[in-house]
């Protein structure tokens, strides 16, 4: 018995290891990074140990165990984590999104099945991550018009990006990694649109699930929109000058609109020397006119990012030199847009923003100013300053990196956002689609594909080398390393094996069908508590075993485990989209359960039913 021990100890400890992995990645006091490094590190000395006492040598060797850090899925996982922040800093999507919102007014039901449409069929094809950070404002102004909390379709959204994650090869990392393992294993690549079949019906089934108990089973909490709501909502004074070459020179007032500047109102055009005031009957804009306006944060930021001449202008024409402007990386200027609260006992209170000297002081220019009470109508640079006055102001980020430690100025660091560098967006599109299509017809390898479309966002400036490096998620990185340690080291130590021998032991009595169903079941539990990566990996080898010792094809059983891995609803830890969407929807913990819960279930029926109809079993 004592020798049977000695002899087993590495594969007793490494499912010790695994159990722990799984305790200590569902608990928030150790960062993700460095569970994963501590269980690199432990199984490391584990084998270091066992390759020295011959009666429980494994034949894994450190290589093995670091293998997962140059495996080809994980840089292409990353690779596709580039691809997809590129669409995002270039703003490569705004155009869909302010279409959405202008079509909501006309069609609301039809602009919400699309809205959600687009969040599924983009997230198909890209990293789903950036795809649900552009659609959170829509959705929120979209419940906003319904006249329903927000708490009714953030899920909602975080879940449809999920759903097509399980229809294609590159929907989600979990299924290039299942499908990486698979073939190291039995040397069979999985097509591009192989999950494409099952994929389709289980996100329709889940489709129809939060269509008819979302209203039932999701919260309908306020307080947090009032908030968002009066935020969005706040009116800044700014001005807009009209040159010889903006779109605005011969537009004329409508009913004392103007048609082009929507969402904005224009309180005083400045000509020469004389104020014109509302309404404005059968006014023509002319070159030189100065528009002071009214307008949110957001629609004064999409202006500028949709016009990027239009700020460069603005630029030129204030004081003082350019140093600092832009952090040029490749030509491309990279600008900023910070908030910043004028401080009691400020040495710029009483005086007047074109006399304060910002650029000079700060090297940033002042967009807009914020007051609460009472309504400016003057040129920007006339207004006098306030203690309490909220300032939009643009400039680099080593700028408002200095401005830290400024006593007249509170930098609002959350309002920190940096302004897509849109004139490169239609190169994004391209490059992206270009994976896509690379990847789908076969012309390259999935890996090949999105490393020449990261390296061309680079090269062609849709990002710099700090923002491509950004993307790279660390926590991503070291968890797929261990996952895959991990997994190793339940398939050679014969873990995998036992534990796949004990599924097919106890269901084998029902059929193989059986077999496959709780195998479903247990990785979509799994995977609301670890990590749907990890699972992946820890589960497909497992599943390999099971189908062998059944002597049936593994291809069901490893399409099994990539489905159940991304039934990732139960919990906010399970994705990262369900955490993105756990503010905005003030959920809490045991909402994800409720309604995330029953949808698991729900999946898992399906796939248990549509199996047999699609693979010989």
């Amino acid at each position: 018995m004592l020798a049977e021990l000695s002899a087993n100890w590495p594969m007793l400890i490494s499912g010790l290891v695994v159990i722990g992995a799984i305790f200590f990645y569902t608990r928030d006091e150790i960062p993700m990074e460095v569970v994963s490094v501590s269980i690199i590190t432990v199984l490391l000395l584990l084998f270091f140990l066992a390759e020295r006492i011959p009666s429980s040598a494994s034949g894994i060797t450190t290589d093995d165990l670091l293998s997962g850090f140059g495996n080809p899925a994980l840089i292409t996982i990353m690779a596709l984590l580039v691809v997809g922040q590129g669409l995002f800093q270039t703003g490569a999507l705004d155009g869909p999104t302010r279409f959405l919102m202008s079509s909501y007014e006309v069609r609301p039901r039809t602009t919400l099945v699309a809205a959600f449409a687009a969040v599924f069929i983009t997230s198909a094809f890209i990293n789903n991550t950036p795809v649900v950070v552009m659609f959170l404002p829509i959705m929120s102004a979209f419940a906003i018009k319904m006249g329903i909390s927000s708490s009714k379709i953030m899920q909602p959204l975080s879940f449809a990006s999920v759903f097509a994650g399980m229809t294609t090869l590159i929907g989600t990392s979990t299924n290039l990694l299942a499908a990486d393992v698979y073939k190291k294993t039995e040397g069979i690549s999985l097509g591009f649109f192989e999950l494409t079949p099952i994929g389709l019906i289980l996100a329709g089934i889940g489709f129809v699930y939060m269509l008819l108990f979302s209203r039932v089973l999701l919260p309908n909490r306020e307080g947090l929109d009032a908030d968002i709501v009066s935020r969005s909502g706040r009116q800044f004074v700014a001005q807009i000058a009209v040159t010889e070459n903006n779109p605005l020179v011969g537009k004329t007032a409508v009913a004392g609109m103007f048609p082009d500047l929507t969402d904005m109102t224009v309180r005083m055009i400045q000509r020469g020397e004389a104020s014109i005031l509302p309404p404005f009957e059968d006014v023509t804009l002319q070159p030189g006119d100065v528009l002071i306006i009214a307008a949110t944060r957001k629609k004064l930021t999409d202006t500028f990012a949709s016009q990027p001449d239009l700020l460069r202008h603005m630029w030129q024409r204030g004081e003082g030199q350019t140093e600092g402007f832009t952090d040029l990386e490749g030509g491309t200027p990279r600008l900023m847009l910070v908030e910043a609260v004028v401080a009691p006992g400020s040495r710029m209170i009483g005086r007047a923003i074109e006399h304060v000297g910002f650029r000079r002081m700060t090297n940033t220019f002042v967009l807009g100013v914020q007051r609460r009470s009472r309504m400016m109508r003057s040129k920007l640079g006339d207004i006098r300053l306030e203690a309490g006055d909220t300032l939009l102001l643009c400039g680099s980020s080593a700028s408002f990196r200095d401005l830290r430690s400024s006593r007249d100025l509170l930098l609002l660091e959350w309002s920190q956002i940096e302004l897509p560098v849109t004139e490169k967006s239609h190169y994004a599109r391209w490059i992206t689609l270009g994976v896509v299509i690379a990847a789908a017809t076969g012309l390259l390898g999935i890996l090949h594909a999105s490393m020449i479309g990261a390296v061309l966002m680079v090269i062609t400036g849709c990002l710099n080398i700090r923002q491509a490096t950004r993307s790279l998620d660390l926590r991503i990185f070291t968890l797929i390393g261990a996952a895959i340690a991990m997994g190793t080291a339940l398939d050679k130590t014969g873990a995998a094996m036992l534990l796949a021998e004990s599924v097919v032991t106890l269901m084998s009595p029902f059929g193989t069908l059986a077999v496959l169903s709780v195998l479903f079941l247990c990785v979509a539990f799994l995977t609301n508590i670890l990590s749907n990566t990890a699972t992946a990996v820890l589960f497909t080898p497992i599943a390999i075993s099971a189908a062998n010792i059944l002597g049936t094809d593994p291809k069901p059983f490893v399409l099994a485990v990539i489905y159940a891995a991304n039934c990732c609803f139960a919990t906010p830890i399970a994705y990262q989209t369900n955490l993105l969407v756990m503010g905005p929807g003030h959920y809490k913990f045991g909402d994800y359960l409720r309604f995330g819960g029953p949808l698991v279930l729900v999946i898992w029926i399906a796939f248990t039913i549509i199996a047999p109809l699609r693979f010989t079993l």
